[in-house]
């Protein structure tokens, strides 16, 4: 078993992996053109030539990145997959000097075991613009904001004009 970067060509299995576990809101779904259009940000691990997880980095800036679409599959949980994912995303943000690291997660046990803690989704900002606002479980949501490295000072994105309050003078 061995995590490497993830080519054009493993782009459908990344989908199907993904799409696996978006049916029940375990992840948010990607389609397979917006994989294609982001395969640089991924990882995949392999095993006997097959692919059995995925996962991705997403660069907001210097401040900040994100772990999201991690995925193995169930029959290869446990036997380091995700770990090893977790471990190659890590060492992509350490190469682009990344101070801070997030994610959102419903298995917070998991990470926190890598050294990630637990914040306030408010403290990522640049997150919350790019993903909540379109998320349909954006005022039920029941992720855990974890974070490695320093929080984040600034932001970089802002939020949709329709988040913004008009005023009446």
């Amino acid at each position: 078993m061995h995590t490497r970067e993830a080519l054009l060509r493993d782009a459908a299995q990344i989908h199907d992996l993904i799409a696996s576990y978006s049916g029940d809101g375990t992840l948010l779904p990607r389609t397979l053109p917006e994989i294609c259009e982001n395969i640089r940000d991924f990882v995949v691990t392999e095993d006997a030539g097959r692919i059995i997880g995925c996962g991705a980095l997403h660069l907001y800036g210097p401040h900040l990145a994100e772990v999201r679409s991690i995925a193995v599959l169930p029959q290869s949980k446990g036997n380091g997959a995700g770990r090893q994912l977790i471990d190659a995303l890590l060492e992509q943000a350490s190469r682009q000097e990344v101070t801070c690291v997030c994610l959102f997660t419903r298995i917070p046990d998991f990470f926190a075991r890598m050294g990630f803690t637990v914040a306030a989704r408010e403290e990522i900002p640049d997150k919350l613009y790019k993903d909540c606002h379109r998320c349909p479980r954006q005022n039920n949501c029941d992720e855990v904001a974890m974070v490695r490295g320093e929080l984040p000072q600034f932001a970089i994105l802002q939020p949709p004009a329709s988040q913004f309050v008009k005023l009446q003078w």
